[in-house]
């Protein structure tokens, strides 16, 4: 046994050495491979870099596609600054050649720990190379190829020359390379007129601009721009004094208003795409001569700008238009400083046919005739309120949705329960936040909320038959050979059936014909359609206005509001309706919606829905005037028939004697007729009569024998009759019936 132990730790040990031995030269092969690589010096120092765009005929999309317009010398770069940087990102730079090989080692144990690439050690030397000679994925090859070409880097440049590039290219949200663009973005200054915090920001920003934005994150940005200035006080860079008196300042931002047109338009929207397509940075992109081809379309394009100019919108606005077959975005516009495809905004009730009612519907919960009742209610300790704090007693599923009551919706997702109901809402491109997990969610009420690009793609699903695609601004993307490099392949996902997409597309046309979106009506095209308006807390303003609104072939959504969450005067069926309704009217738009084989047409009983709120099919025996049609799945048919003209109920009769008269109270129906007799001679009768009745008959004796024939309006030939047998007395009466048919 001890010399099968023996062995065996021998033949381990070899494994592992051969193990060690291959990693090495597989390590060692790529780093000599990476030495040799030739350093793009163009990508290193370009300022002007232009990129290429084009529509779906293969035009330039004329915008401005320029980026790193602005550069800045280091001798015109403040120590402060400079030492912002070098205290967070490297603060051995002066002292390593490229790399910093205790940090790597740390970072390597973390990462261990982590059982993930989290932590990257990188110099501000590698830093450099990753952004413009390498790709941005997270592996060990590309880890090895940084660290050499770092090396390499260092042997041809001095340390201020790397840190000058450095600073010219490095990204800081917004569309901002390097510090000048950034400085002249986010404060209107010169970056060599930056203040001990500004610099301080700006260097913090670089490890997540989205995290840490002083825009859309402003606590973020402030405790990371308070940690740069302890790393600066700690290094000695600044005293305490200084210390002191930055760290307590707020951030005083200054926008440029002048790149917001840029920010927002469907070649930068392309742009960004491809860096997330591609890996690489836009300046790498540009430098290397590649081409966006996309899916824009000029006359859709010219339409929707025309629809946002028309409106004549005073806050910022985003317009997308999306072809549903092709799952491509087709016309953008946005007007902001800020970038709205970054941001994400709360959708309000528009979440509503994503989140509350298609999961509904696709889960055989309910109809869309389907009965609700909107009251007063509270469910695991959240009471939502209604708009106005109207409450309208049973209504349609369908009418719930079209016009947009919050209380059935919140009872709706309960029956469907929100971990189902979210998971529906993913599939369809929709992203929760770990906190998203209490009713608010029916309304719209999420921690970040969703931007315009996910929630029009979530609606081109319900146009596409149930049927899910991410939605793309690029086609394809050549090299500066015009050789295919990327071509986009839509994946799509069937996120609910058919038939209940279908279902649910009818709920949204009656939206748009009388519901909240009912400006549309006047389009005269197939059409559905959702309206969403989100209200400043405690306030009767509002913070955002929506509408997303599709037809067979297109899906166009609009939203109104402001990203720095000033208030707005627009409610989502007003201008954002109006402004879909301009571009629907720019277009020529005749595609309808195709009814599925498995949505079938039946008539259900009007009386039983309005009495007792019951779907029930009617039978043949019944007349027109109290049937209704409606559409279902022919998966999820209604199961009870109404026995209504096949039978008559037994009716409840009290009577009492006041007086000289007889009081028969009774719940009459409208379709009924009542004939109250005596001795075959008719007293009074009643027809046409819903609810509680009171019939009065005289008595001039101590007895009265009444009979009451009861039948079916529109159909005598089926009768009940109840008799009612009253005798006065001077204190006190009696009364008794009987029943019979």
């Amino acid at each position: 046994m001890k010399k099968f132990i023996k062995v065996f730790l021998i033949i381990l040990f070899i494994c592992i050495l051969a193990c060690l031995i291959g990693v090495a030269f597989y390590i060692s092969s790529i780093y000599v491979s990476a030495r040799a690589m030739p350093l793009n010096k163009e990508a290193l120092s370009s300022p002007y870099i232009s990129l290429q765009v084009f529509d779906s005929e293969n035009r330039p999309i004329k915008e401005d596609n320029e980026i790193n317009k602005a550069v800045v010398n280091i001798s015109n770069i403040s120590d402060s600054t400079k030492n912002a940087f070098i205290s967070i990102e490297d603060k051995s730079f002066y002292n390593h050649h490229g790399v910093n090989y205790k940090r790597i080692f740390k970072a390597m144990i973390n990462n261990l720990k982590a059982r993930s690439l989290k932590e990257g050690a990188s110099t501000i030397t590698q830093q450099l190379v990753k952004n413009t000679q390498l790709t941005s994925e997270k592996t060990f090859e590309r880890k090895i190829k940084e660290i050499a070409l770092a090396q390499r880097l260092e042997k041809n440049y001095t340390k201020d020359e790397i840190l000058e590039l450095y600073l010219n290219v490095i990204y800081f949200g917004n569309n901002c390379y390097g510090i000048e663009n950034a400085s002249n973005y986010y404060f209107s200054k010169d970056a060599k007129y930056l203040s001990l915090e500004e610099s301080a920001m700006l260097a913090g920003l670089i490890k997540s601009p989205a995290k840490y934005s002083p825009i859309k994150n402003y606590d973020n940005a402030l405790s990371r721009r308070n940690l740069v200035l302890k790393e600066m006080y700690q290094d000695k860079c600044i005293s305490a004094s200084e210390y002191n008196l930055a760290k307590n300042s707020p951030i005083n931002l200054n926008i440029n208003n002048q790149p917001k047109n840029k920010l927002n338009s469907y070649s930068q929207a392309s742009i960004d795409e491809a860096e997330e397509v591609l890996g690489i940075p836009a300046r790498q992109i540009a430098l290397k001569g590649y081409k966006i081809y996309t899916y824009q379309n000029s006359e859709k394009q010219e339409a929707l700008d025309e629809a946002l100019k028309k409106q004549n919108i005073s806050s910022d606005y985003a317009g997308i238009v999306i072809d549903n077959e092709g799952h491509s975005i087709v016309a953008y516009n946005g007007n902001s400083i800020f970038k709205i495809l970054d941001a994400k905004r709360q959708p309000g009730s528009c979440i509503k046919p994503i989140l509350v009612y298609g999961p509904a519907l696709n889960e055989d919960i309910i109809y869309p005739c389907s009965q609700l009742l909107d009251e007063k209610t509270t469910i695991s300790d959240y009471t939502p309120k209604n708009v106005g704090g109207v409450y309208r007693g049973y209504v349609s599923a369908r009418d719930a949705l079209s016009k947009s009551i919050n209380i059935p919706a919140v009872k709706v997702l309960s029956y469907v329960g929100i971990d189902k109901a979210k998971a529906y809402a993913e599939h369809m491109g929709i992203e929760f936040d770990a906190k998203d997990d209490s009713y608010t969610l029916a309304l719209g009420g999420m921690t970040y909320g969703v931007n315009i690009k996910d929630l029009a793609g979530a609606y081109s699903s319900f146009a596409n038959n149930g049927s899910y695609s991410k939605p793309r601004f690029i086609s394809f993307i050549t090299d500066k050979n015009n050789k295919l490099i990327y071509i986009n392949k839509p994946k799509t996902e069937q996120v609910m059936r058919e038939d209940s997409a279908y279902l649910l597309t009818d709920m949204l046309r009656t939206c748009a014909k009388t519901g909240t979106a009912k400006k549309l009506a006047s389009l005269g095209i197939d059409i559905a359609s959702k309206t969403g308006t989100v209200g400043k807390k405690n306030s009767k303003q509002n913070l955002d206005a929506w509408n997303v609104s599709y037809t067979k072939d297109q899906t166009c959504a609009v939203w109104l509001g402001n990203l720095d969450n000033s208030p707005i005067d627009y409610a989502g069926g007003n201008q954002p309706t109006e402004i879909v309704k301009n571009y629907f009217s720019l277009v020529s738009d005749i595609s309808t919606f195709d009814r599925p084989s498995s949505i079938v047409e039946r008539d259900i009983d009007e009386t039983e829905l309005n009495e007792n709120h019951r779907i029930m099919l009617a039978n043949v025996y019944m007349p027109e005037r109290y049937k209704h049609k409606e559409l279902f799945s022919s998966l999820n048919l209604p199961s009870d028939i109404s026995e209504k003209f096949t039978k008559i109920d037994d009716v409840n009769f009290a009577s009492k004697v006041e007086n000289d008269s007889a009081v028969i109270t009774f719940d009459a129906k409208n379709y009924l007729t009542y004939v109250f007799k005596e001795n075959g001679k008719t007293l009074t009768s009643i027809s046409g009569k819903n609810g509680e009745q009171k019939v009065y008959l005289s008595m001039s004796g101590s007895k009265l024998n009444v009979v009451v024939e009861y039948f079916y309006t529109l159909d005598p030939t089926l009768k009940s009759y109840k008799q009612i047998n009253l005798i006065k007395t001077k204190n006190t009466y009696k009364s008794n019936d009987k029943w019979f048919m």
